[in-house]
């Protein structure tokens, strides 16, 4: 959510931001008015107030019941007005607060400026692609081959988008799984969180996915529960309504879980294969900073998402995202991409992003610099480290052999009880 009191002192430049974003029609110009009616009301209300508290002090002073007798009645009247008053700034306030959670984020000033992915900017690009003397395959087809994915009863089981590891292929995820937890642990300095998998609509609010996002979300309506389409959703909100103490500062988290997404907007597109799934694997990382900090934070998360692919001995490149191509809730944000041979193109491993106050002021998450300070809105950050399938996808495309067998990265084979080739 954006700071309102920037936007009242800065209306064009919002304005602005949403064209750059390709978010014209968000409702800027409906939340200033609202707050402008929101405060209009408020006065009023603040002013009834006061001046039934001090009718009330002189009903007690005075001894004349007549006189009494009246100000008791224009109090009556007074309460009335105040009832119907307080009804409708509930209503304003309530559609005020419905317009702000429908604006995105502003943009960094670093973000460059874009219509929409194709003008992404490629900063990095690590690793030179495998060349190979014989007719690479995709995914799909060498791990049917190996019989360590079976897409079909994937799809007898629970449809379109969904499919069965099996053997070795069940092992390789799990061991993916482990090793990067226990990498972001011990050498990155997270802390592992296992978080519930089911979150209320307020964790979803928190973290912007809920109210624009709902229909790309699992619900329960009759619990009013939501299957998380990421760690980051649960990880986030840990600290809802809470002011972190001074010293607190800054909390590295990292979680796996198991994510579910309606891919309605990819409709027809990535059929063939794991690509694009509704249910799949990710370990995410997620920092709560000072905002003095954020910039450096967010540049040492990429590097923690890139190490994994560099372990893994992965070509992997890193693109900036333009304003065009930003999530709704991110102010900056690289995506690192592997290079997958077979399907022969890049896939999206991890999108690191620095949401700066932005989420921080819907899952009002603060902390206090200092004793005696008053607190202050955290900046928040995340990017998977990484997401699976496309993982699996990317080894099973890169390390593939002439006979059809696949080379297990040398960072798993202790992971996999020393399994050095899948066959």
């Amino acid at each position: 959510m954006l700071d309102i009191k920037f936007m009242r002192e800065n209306p064009k430049l919002v304005e602005a931001a949403m064209v750059q974003l390709g978010t014209a029609d968000a409702p800027v110009a409906e939340a200033l008015a609202l707050d402008a009616q929101r405060r209009q009301v408020l006065q009023k209300v603040e002013a009834l107030r006061a001046q039934r508290r001090a009718v009330s002090k002189k009903i007690g002073r005075t001894k004349d019941p007549v006189e009494q007798q009246a100000l008791i009645e224009s109090t009556r009247l007074a309460g009335d007005h105040l009832t119907a008053l307080e009804m409708e700034l509930r209503q304003i306030e309530s559609q005020f607060r419905d317009a702000m959670l429908r604006i995105p984020n502003l943009p960094d000033p670093g973000v460059p400026v874009g219509k929409d992915e194709h003008e992404n900017v490629v900063v990095k690009q690590w690793g030179e692609p495998r060349e190979f003397d014989f007719t690479v395959l995709p995914h799909w087809e060498i791990g049917e081959a190996l019989d360590i994915l079976d897409i079909r009863r994937g799809v007898k089981l629970a449809g379109s988008r969904f499919y069965v590891l099996k053997g070795a292929g069940s092992h390789l995820q799990r061991a993916l799984i482990n090793w990067m937890i226990d990498i972001h642990v011990q050498e990155h300095g997270y802390t592992e969180v296992w978080p519930p998998v089911l979150v209320r609509s307020e964790t979803l609010v928190g973290t912007g996915n809920l109210p624009k996002f709902a229909e790309n979300l699992y619900h329960d309506a009759e619990e009013d529960l939501w299957l998380v389409p990421t760690a980051e959703v649960p990880v986030t909100n840990l600290y809802r309504d809470e002011i972190l103490p001074p010293g607190s500062l800054p909390i590295y988290h990292v979680a796996y879980t198991p994510c579910f997404r309606r891919e309605k907007a990819a409709a027809g597109k990535d059929t063939r294969g794991i690509k694009r799934v509704h249910q799949f694997d990710k370990v995410e990382m997620v920092k709560f900073v000072e905002p003095e900090k954020s910039g450096e934070e967010l540049m040492r998360l990429l590097d923690d998402a890139e190490d994994i692919a560099r372990r893994l001995e992965l070509p992997y490149r890193v693109v900036q995202m333009c304003t065009g191509d930003l999530s709704f809730t991110a102010a900056i944000k690289y995506d690192v991409e592997l290079w997958a041979p077979g399907a022969g193109e890049w896939l999206e491993v991890s999108s690191v992003s620095n949401f700066k106050d932005f989420q921080a002021r819907r899952a009002n998450i603060r902390y206090r610099p200092a004793v005696g300070q008053p607190p202050r809105f955290v900046h928040t950050l995340n990017g998977s480290g990484l997401a699976l399938p496309r993982v699996m996808i990317a080894i099973l495309e890169n390390y593939q052999q002439r006979d059809g067998s696949v080379v297990v990265p040398q960072v798993l084979r202790p992971y996999m009880g020393g399994l050095d080739v899948i066959r």
